[in-house]
């Protein structure tokens, strides 16, 4: 018999579901989405806010847009209703589309564009269930914004902004005579720039690109000259070597002079400079030393071979290549002061960190003066003296610039007029010493400057060696308010004429990008320039030069004007805050005028360009090398109260506290400046998109680019002063220079990644690098000894570059034969 139903037992049947009920959010908890809703609202309404400020400012109308239905967005999935998601992925794909309209494939645009909105995307999708969409269709959703994600991620390694080498590579020297380099064993590196003419090209190719990865450390000596305990870091030894023979020459940071064992960096002798702490400035180190070979002392005799440096504390001094001690016939026990005619200074206010230049047996020394500081600050001349005896040969001073002779006492050189505080170089064939300049004193002002002045600012003077009487002058910005000063060294070249005849010429590099060749004899262009228009000044009593003059035959180092889309930051609000920055300012090109009631930006800024690193040539092929800056600065003048409030005071006062020549007082004047990088207030990140730094290869030959690829990865460098660890080849600010090897190298350190680097000069790619203890802010250099081939580089740090102090001589080379 049956058992009874569930009906004939009297018991009330429940109706069974065939699923599980899908109630809105049942097993789901609702908070993330919540959560994630308020984000959006308090991001739209961020945007709305900035870009209604930025649509005043005459900006893009995008934030406020997509700040309203961001917000919207928000709201409605607060609600948990599904049109929150579908408005945000309208404005989703508008971002898209706005995004390639603006920027079109440039990669470093889309990142802070579409970074965030791609990861919110990604979250939205993963919470898409909440409101009744299918789980396949969510994560499906979520998985392809985790893609892009990870693709936009794997492209940050690819190096943009590249210009690949794609033509023949030069096999000939620019002129067929003979370079005009002065003769040097090929092992050697005599002179700073290398040889006389400054190429910084050695002739040695035991390294090459295909043996370069087996480079190794061959030794490391440090000096022990690093800042006081507890002082504030306020130097940095930019030093590149000499090596003459067996043994390496160079300074310290505070100018002690040092002999090492060129082969095993053993020291062997070191003479105490006794410069001061206090003595040091806020922009620089000592940058190297002088090799001299007597020419009046016996052999035997002591300093008929002699190491010359002019020092941060104002003297010259020259010891015995061989044992470090004094030459006591060369002016007082072995040094000169340099302080003789200066007039009233203080420490650190006036000082020698680039090598002299000696021409035809006179030793040609310049000086730094502190940037920003005081409209008559201590005096820029240049002065010559006998690299036999010390003795004072002459001087030049450009307010009296036939009087030669020394002040008398009680009297001083002209005050404030331009400095030359970069390296220099003479022609001893033509008896030339040729001096880049800076600005008069206070560089943000022009009108308290005389005629004399603003005729030789930011120039080449071609002086006589023997008299100093100025042959010729060759201006690169007229009238300077920007301190576009001349930093880098020229390179002495031969330059074929019409008919292929060898005219002694020059290149001269500048903070601008733009590169001039020029007539050493005459200073006349050998390449084309134009004088084009230039915004007028916008302070009524210091008017400024209707036009400046281009490098039009020479590629420009640099990118085109800067505008509104290549703002940058990690996300969208960072470039909405940059982007207010940028309208808030003055700008119309690289000659905006300094203003008092707005800040003006300055681009490139005045560590862009080339700096006091210069460039590399190679005379057997006429390829050029240079790495540069693309840093843009924000500005803005300052009433004197203004810049009382904000503590700005001179060297002069006992409150002074510079921050590396940038903002000053500009005493006696009737404004203060302010000057810094143009950057994100709280990332520190620059508000410009990247590269930030380049280094080019340009053919002599056809005056063009061979190729460019950007110098330096983010791997030491990040939001915050954080060190991401990426080997991103975004392209970092950078001090120091290149150098050439016959063996096929450009070696170079330079940027704020701690690296140095061996690139092939023939493709532009990095084919080794190792990683330095700390910054390695100056030029390497090269050379042989024991019939083996070492690189050298001086890693101290830089705190401009916002490396920390180091005191380290690296050398490299290959391992030794058979092991």
């Amino acid at each position: 018999m049956p058992p009874p139903t569930i009906e004939e037992s009297g018991v009330t049947r429940l109706p069974l579901p065939l699923s599980r009920p899908t109630t809105q959010g049942r097993g789901v908890p609702r908070w993330p989405l919540r959560l994630l809703a308020v984000s959006l609202v308090l991001l739209g309404f961020a945007f709305v806010a900035g870009g209604s400020w930025l649509i005043w400012l005459g900006g893009s109308a995008y934030y406020l847009t997509a700040g309203a239905g961001i917000a919207v967005s928000g709201v409605q999935l607060f609600r948990l209703r599904k049109s929150g998601a579908w408005l945000y992925a309208t404005v989703f794909s508008g971002t898209v589309m706005w995004t390639a309209w603006e920027s079109g494939l440039d990669y470093w645009g889309w990142v802070p564009r579409l970074g965030l909105m791609t990861f919110i995307s990604f979250l939205l999708a993963l919470l898409l269930p909440i409101l009744k969409v299918r789980k396949k269709t969510a994560f499906t959703l979520a998985g392809t914004m985790a893609a892009i994600f990870v693709v936009a991620f794997v492209l940050a390694f690819v190096p943009y902004n590249v210009t690949s080498a794609d033509g023949p590579f030069p096999d000939k020297p620019l002129v067929a005579a003979k370079p005009s380099v002065a003769p040097q064993p090929d092992g050697d590196w005599s002179v700073y720039g290398r040889d006389n003419d400054a190429t910084r090209y050695s002739p040695l190719n035991e390294i090459t690109p295909r043996n370069v990865s087996q480079l190794q450390r061959e030794w490391v000596y440090r000096t022990g000259d690093l800042p006081p305990a507890g002082q504030r870091n306020k130097w940095a030894a930019e030093t590149t070597p000499l090596k003459v023979g067996d043994a390496v020459y160079l300074c310290s940071a505070t100018n002690d002079l040092i002999r090492l064992d060129a082969a095993t960096g053993r020291e062997v002798w070191r003479y105490k400079s006794q410069v001061k702490y206090e003595n040091v400035p806020y922009t620089a180190a000592c940058r190297g030393v002088v090799y001299y070979k007597s020419q009046t002392t016996s052999a035997s005799l002591p300093c008929s071979q002699r190491i010359i440096e002019a020092t941060l504390d104002e003297r010259l001094i020259a010891v015995d290549a061989d044992t470090g001690k004094a030459c006591e016939t060369f002016g007082t026990h072995g040094q000169v002061d340099l302080m003789v005619g200066m007039g009233r200074s203080v420490p650190g206010f006036v000082a020698e960190p680039s090598p002299p230049t000696v021409v035809n047996g006179v030793i040609v020394t310049n000086q730094e003066v502190l940037d920003g500081q005081r409209r008559w600050a201590p005096s820029g001349v240049i002065r010559g003296y006998s690299a036999e005896t010390g003795k004072f040969v002459w001087a030049w001073d450009v307010k009296r610039p036939h009087d030669h002779a020394e002040p008398s006492p009680g009297k001083s050189y002209s005050r404030g007029t331009p400095n030359s505080w970069t390296i220099m170089v003479g022609d001893d064939k033509l008896g030339l010493v040729y001096v880049p300049t800076g600005n008069s004193a206070v560089d943000y002002y022009s009108a308290l400057r005389s005629p004399e002045e603003n005729a030789i600012s930011s120039a080449i003077v071609a002086l006589d060696a023997r008299t100093g009487e100025s042959r010729w002058v060759f201006q690169t910005v007229h009238k300077d308010v920007w301190d576009y000063d001349i930093a880098s060294q020229p390179t002495l070249i031969d330059f074929p004429d019409k008919d292929g005849a060898p005219i002694p010429a020059m290149i001269v590099p500048t903070k601008r990008g733009q590169t001039f060749v020029l007539d050493r004899r005459d200073g006349a262009p050998l390449s084309p320039v134009e004088e084009r228009p230039a915004p007028a000044s916008v302070l009524a009593e210091d008017p400024l030069a209707p036009t400046q003059p281009w490098s039009v035959g020479m590629p420009r180092l640099g990118f085109g004007n800067l505008s509104e889309r290549q703002m940058w930051g990690l996300t969208p609000l960072d470039q909405l805050y940059c982007r207010i920055k940028f309208r808030r300012a003055r700008y119309e090109g690289e000659f905006t005028a300094p203003s008092l009631t707005r800040p003006w930006i300055q681009y490139p800024g005045n560590n862009g360009g080339s700096e006091w690193g210069s460039m590399a040539y190679d005379p057997t092929t006429g390829v050029l090398i240079a790495n540069w800056n693309n840093t843009p600065m924000y500005n803005q003048l300052l009433t004197r109260s203004q810049a009382d409030t904000r503590g700005l005071k001179s060297i002069d006062d006992s409150a002074f506290d510079p921050d590396g020549g940038g903002s000053g007082a500009q005493a006696e004047t009737p404004y203060g400046v302010s000057v810094g990088p143009f950057v994100m207030r709280y990332t520190n990140l620059l508000c410009s998109e990247p590269p930030y730094g380049m280094t080019t290869a340009i053919d002599m030959h056809t005056r063009q680019v061979l190729w460019q690829r950007p110098l330096g990865t983010a791997r030491a460098n990040g939001p915050f002063g954080l060190s991401t660890g990426l080997p991103i080849d975004l392209g970092t600010p950078n001090n120091g220079g290149p150098i050439i090897t016959a063996g096929g190298l450009v070696f170079v350190a330079a940027a704020t990644d701690n690296l140095i680097r061996a690139i092939d000069v023939k493709t532009g790619k990095v084919v080794w690098s190792d990683v330095l203890p700390t910054g390695g802010q100056a030029t390497p250099m090269t050379y042989e000894i024991n019939s083996r081939q070492f690189v050298v580089i001086v890693a101290a740090g830089h705190h401009f570059m916002q490396t920390p102090p180091g005191d380290y001589v690296i050398a490299y080379a290959l391992p030794k034969r058979g092991g």
